[in-house]
């Protein structure tokens, strides 16, 4: 299985979208200052991914969030009580 997810920072509030084949052990990475794009706004609390049976499909989704407003904001809609937590 690989993923695409959604991190939100408690320090700042700021989403990150990534994706992976192994979520819990990247989700600790990042917590754990490993990833360097999130390394200054740990701790990150997970609010949504969605799975999916290759990479090319999860990496595809996370680029879509990333490049196309319209995409993000219907899942951000979607999830708006995740969010708001």
């Amino acid at each position: 299985m690989f993923f695409m997810y959604i991190l939100k920072s408690s320090k700042d509030g700021e989403l990150y979208i990534g994706s992976t084949n192994n979520l819990k052990k990247r989700f600790k990475e990042h917590n754990a200052g490993f990833v360097e794009s999130t390394r200054n706004r740990a701790p990150f609390r997970l609010v949504y991914y969605e799975a999916y049976a290759s990479e090319a499909e999860a990496r595809h989704r996370e680029l879509n969030l990333k490049l196309r407003g319209r995409a993000r904001l219907q899942l951000f809609r979607r999830i708006n009580q995740s969010l708001a937590s």
